[in-house]
């Protein structure tokens, strides 16, 4: 094999062999995975909220727990409909960014726990 064929060859390195490399989630697995962690969320603290973030251009919709003291976490969804059934399901009252804003505990919380 010559050097730029190497380089620029469509093979696949020795490394990456199938066998080694996880297999891919399937969207079910992910929804699964999803699901649990904002349960897991809402279930360890208080007065948790969800809010709709829209998708932008380099993110899709997110769906953006928000617990009483302002700690959050944020999650993929397909869309806002689906945003609003997950809210639902876990029984917690759903919002949307655009209309409402980010709540003044989340930006308290990220500036009390800002990285340094």
């Amino acid at each position: 094999m010559s050097r730029l064929s190497r380089i620029f060859g469509r093979r696949r390195p020795a490394s990456a062999t199938s066998a080694e490399a996880p297999a891919p989630l399937r969207s079910s697995d992910r929804r699964r995975e999803t699901m649990e962690h904002l349960e897991q969320f809402t279930r360890s603290r208080v007065g948790v909220e969800s809010y709709i973030e829209p998708p932008t251009v380099d993110q899709p919709t997110t769906i953006l727990l928000i617990a009483s003291s302002g700690e959050w976490t944020r999650r993929r969804v397909p869309d806002a409909v689906a945003a609003r059934k997950i809210a639902a399901e876990i029984g917690i009252p759903v919002y949307d960014v655009n209309f409402t804003g980010y709540p003044q505990r989340m930006r308290d919380w990220n500036s009390a726990h800002k990285r340094r």
